[in-house]
């Protein structure tokens, strides 16, 4: 069930709000366990309000923002063409999909076009980096957009540990109800990425979610980037020293912004996040050679600054000291504006700025290949710290990144009162799969010797 695109297709089918709202309601009570009536009507109610205001891309001017968004529908569902199912239909599509690829001006040795169960590109590599991303799961009804911030995404995790990425692969699943036209969609966003930064899309599956016994139409998938280190050593969390200097690049967001865009209705603030920047910069880094100068990089996403300073002080072993003016100077202008207008933390989200750590003499030399900069540096200590003036405050993650949609300002922030409970059924359940493997390992190693 697709609570998401329940109310999408009700709203298309002009079905009043308080039904949308009643049934939806209802539905929600039977799915969920332990939520009380008032919240999930709440939610019912953050689900349709979001939805409404996505729909209103349909109203705006903006003719290329509106071909962006909207998907080019075949009106053929994934069922109906057999796909996941390795027939007739299926190969078809997989064949559509490698036009999209073969339409990219950048080759791998063996490609998707070939039909292959896997691509080839070359590569002489003294390390291998390999990376994948999950699409941003309120882009579903977006598939563009969902594959060309995915992409992207991977490509980030490849370029921040130092390493030129080589190649592309991608794992998409539609539900049965799902139009076909998604699937091109999204690998065209895939492709933008890849043809815009030369890295090819080489390989990857197309599935159907749950195959015949999941309703509903959306769409999950992943995007994944393979890399190569030719010399030096990768730039890694862990190598942060004492009196490095902290570097940062602009950032206008990815996958999560262009959500808060959508499902707030800033539709102009997604163009700020179609770009490749932080990739350009990457590359620069690597191809100057000032990439073997730096001690450690990553991108500011998951739970924003506040959660990748915290894991990279905690990894390190050493304390972060930021400026908060100059960090708010990192994020793009027009997002900026969107967060604070929002209400939303522009320290909890993922801005998709580079963040440099290196040694201070290299400081000036990467800037000029990055645009970045200086933004703190690092000293002894095990956490991190926000400069506001006279005030240094520690700068902690939150339970939950800052919420960034409607829907998420509903479910809240809130660390639930029985974490520590919740932590210990997850460990157990982590120790059971552990001896789950360790017996099949025993069994696999035993078969060997017969």
């Amino acid at each position: 069930m697709d609570l998401e695109g329940y109310v999408r297709r009700c709203l298309r089918k002009k079905i009043p709000e308080n039904k949308i709202i009643e049934d939806g309601f209802k539905r929600i009570l039977e799915i969920k366990e332990d939520i009380d009536e008032e919240f999930a009507r709440k939610f019912i109610k953050a689900i349709l309000e979001e939805v409404k205001t996505t729909e209103k891309f349909k109203e705006i001017d903006d003719e290329n923002l509106k071909t962006l968004l909207k998907y080019p529908e075949s009106k053929v569902t994934m069922g109906k063409m057999g796909v996941g199912s390795r027939g007739e239909g299926d190969f078809f599509v997989h064949r559509e999909i490698a036009r999209i690829v073969k339409s990219t001006k950048v080759k791998a040795y063996v490609s998707a076009e070939e039909q292959d169960d896997a691509g080839i590109v070359r590569a002489d590599a003294k390390y291998i980096v390999a990376a994948i991303d999950g699409t941003h799961s309120r882009l579903s009804d977006f598939p563009f957009l969902g594959g060309f911030h995915v992409a992207r995404a991977a490509l980030r995790d490849i370029y921040v540990m130092g390493a030129e990425a080589v190649a592309l692969i991608s794992d998409v699943h539609l539900a049965d109800d799902g139009d076909v036209g998604k699937i091109f969609d999204f690998t065209a966003g895939i492709c933008a990425v890849s043809e815009a930064v030369n890295v090819p899309l080489i390989g990857g599956s197309t599935l159907r979610v749950g195959g015949d016994m999941v309703i509903g139409d959306r769409l999950v998938s992943a995007v994944g980037a393979i890399g190569v280190i030719k010399e030096g050593e990768p730039t890694a969390r862990r190598n942060a020293e004492v009196g490095d200097v902290i570097l940062m690049t602009e950032g206008g967001g990815g996958g999560t912004i262009t959500t808060t865009a959508l499902y707030y209705g800033w539709f102009d603030v997604i163009y700020e996040t179609l770009n490749v920047d932080f990739i350009k910069a990457c590359q620069n880094l690597i191809r100057s050679g000032l990439i073997k100068k730096i001690h450690a990089m990553t991108d500011v996403t998951n739970g924003g600054l506040r959660g990748d300073a915290y894991e990279i002080s905690k990894t390190a072993k050493v304390s972060l000291i930021f400026d908060k003016e100059k960090v708010y100077k990192t994020i793009n202008p027009k997002v900026l504006e969107m967060l604070e207008a929002l209400n939303i933390d522009p320290l909890g989200v993922s801005t998709d700025s580079l963040m440099i750590i290196c040694p201070e003499e290299y400081a000036e030399d990467i800037k000029k290949v990055t645009g970045a900069i200086e933004v703190g540096y690092v000293e002894e200590g095990n956490e991190s710290y926000l400069v506001d003036g006279n005030k240094k405050m520690p700068l902690k993650p939150m339970f939950r990144e800052s919420a960034y949609t409607p829907v998420k300002k509903v479910v809240g922030e809130k660390k639930p009162e029985n974490f520590e409970e919740m932590k210990e059924k997850v460990k157990k359940a982590c120790d059971e799969a552990i001896k789950k493997k360790d017996f099949v390992v025993k069994l696999l190693k035993s078969r060997k010797k017969r």
